[in-house]
């Protein structure tokens, strides 16, 4: 039987907090989705975490499964992190010359990845994305992209396009102020279709820099591909001589040490990390090929650069945090926890009937509400966001915190122990019984 309705959290203060702010930020955030637009009442203004927990201004206390949207693999203010920060704030917080980190944290990813030689350091994941496709078109001569829908590389200008129908088309910009010339240079195919991705090599291989993909698309539902789709673009690439990029700003030491490439065996020619390399820190990165990155400046003639790019504070947290996932047997164990956290709720969701499966890769999760695996942006229901958006509510008021978008995916951390999981499957099915008592 359902449980019954836990009364409705307080959110007084943040919705206090949440007034004062609109009168400073756009929306009231520095980043959209933070305004829970997709989901019901004011966002939670978050004052600490700890472990697998965060805490709102309210007192509010949630088991929670964003981790500031993926990159705190070790939990909320990990110890060994905490105490690397602070001893490199000792010494200074930023000093735009290199730093012994920074040299650590680069040789430390060199040595322990196959698909990086050499690696640069940028401020964030949107930074690493542009310099990779800087980087690709300064190599080949070339100016065109070719990306997929559903997969997100950030606020870069040419690549925040959509299609038309059919055959790719030229991108159409989906942010006011990107010139429809920087959305041309993009054509966006679906995924999971390596036949029309061949064809329009065919039709545009003296155009076509670069194919760019999230290995493991995680932004528009957790839109798990084939590895045989991963292995054409590999194959494609080559035939027609254009790079290809993976875009592992979450998946990158989410899945494995190696990312996605590691995970499915694939080379990209080059890839992109996010903010897991810093420990929740400020930073991104792209790596390459010694030859590919001999192009960049100031061994090459693609220029990038960036005050804050290998900035110490960072590169002391990422090099303690990296640390730990080479422990024997960290990412095992952590799979093995978000399958058995995954595999009791839609366990409840299978002998209820409810349309709901969780579909997981390594410590990343999404919840889909459809009963059928889905491989493209296209074959999300929109309609069913509305099922989220009753989901979150529920979930927050049993003290479980969701990324506020039904679009977004989950992270189980090393933080998450068994007792937290088991207690958080019970949340979640007691969440869901609410959600479709109601319907």
């Amino acid at each position: 039987m359902p449980q019954e309705h836990p009364s409705p959290i307080s959110r007084t203060r943040s919705a206090q907090l949440f007034e004062q702010a609109k009168a400073v930020f756009p929306g009231g955030v520095s980043s959209p989705v933070r305004a829970f637009k997709s989901v019901n009442g004011p966002p939670l203004f978050i004052v600490k975490g700890d472990g697998c927990r965060i805490t709102d201004a309210d007192g509010n206390t949630f088991v929670d499964f964003c981790g500031s949207w993926g990159p705190l693999i070790l939990g909320h203010n990990h110890p060994v992190v905490r105490e690397a920060i602070l001893e490199a704030v000792h010494n200074g917080t930023s000093f735009g010359a290199p730093s012994l980190p920074e040299l650590e944290l680069g040789e430390l990813i060199v040595r322990n990845n196959r698909f990086v030689e050499k690696i640069r350091f940028v401020s964030s994941g949107t930074e690493a994305v542009m310099s990779a496709i800087r980087l690709a078109r300064g190599v080949t001569g070339k100016s065109k992209i070719i990306k997929f829908e559903g997969c997100y590389h950030g606020h870069v200008d040419s690549l925040m396009v959509k299609a038309g129908s059919g055959l790719a088309t030229f991108g159409v910009g989906t942010s006011a102020g990107i010139p429809e010339a920087f959305a041309r240079e993009t054509l966006v195919l679906p995924l999971n279709d390596d036949a029309l991705v061949q064809e329009t090599l065919e039709r545009h291989s003296h155009e076509i820099a670069a194919i760019i993909i999230e290995p493991i698309p995680a932004n528009n539902g957790l839109l798990l591909q084939h590895a045989a789709f991963l292995e054409a673009l590999r194959r494609l690439a080559d035939q027609y001589q254009a790079l290809l990029i993976f875009d592992e700003v979450i998946s990158g030491f989410r899945v494995g040490i190696e990312g996605a490439a590691g995970y499915f065996n694939i080379r990209p020619d080059i890839v992109t990390y996010g903010k897991i390399i810093g420990g929740g820190m400020p930073v991104g990165a792209y790596g390459a090929s010694k030859e590919l990155m001999g192009h960049v400046a100031p061994d090459g003639p693609v220029y990038q650069a960036g005050t804050l790019s290998g900035n110490p504070v960072a590169m002391a947290a990422g090099l303690a945090a990296l640390k730990q996932l080479l422990q024997p047997g960290f990412y095992e164990a952590l799979e093995e926890k978000t399958n058995r956290f995954t595999g009791a709720i839609e366990t409840h969701c299978r002998e209820q009937g409810y349309p709901v499966r969780f579909p997981h890769i390594g410590s990343i999760f999404w919840v889909s509400f459809s009963e059928s695996s889905i491989r493209s942006a296209e074959e999300i229901d929109p309609k069913r966001m509305d099922d989220f958006k009753a989901l979150h509510q529920t979930l927050l008021n049993r003290q479980i915190y969701l990324g506020p978008s039904g679009y977004e995916v989950g992270f189980v951390s090393a933080a998450h122990t068994e007792a937290d999981l088991e207690w958080a499957a019970r949340a979640f099915c007691g969440a869901l019984d609410e959600v479709f008592m109601v319907d």
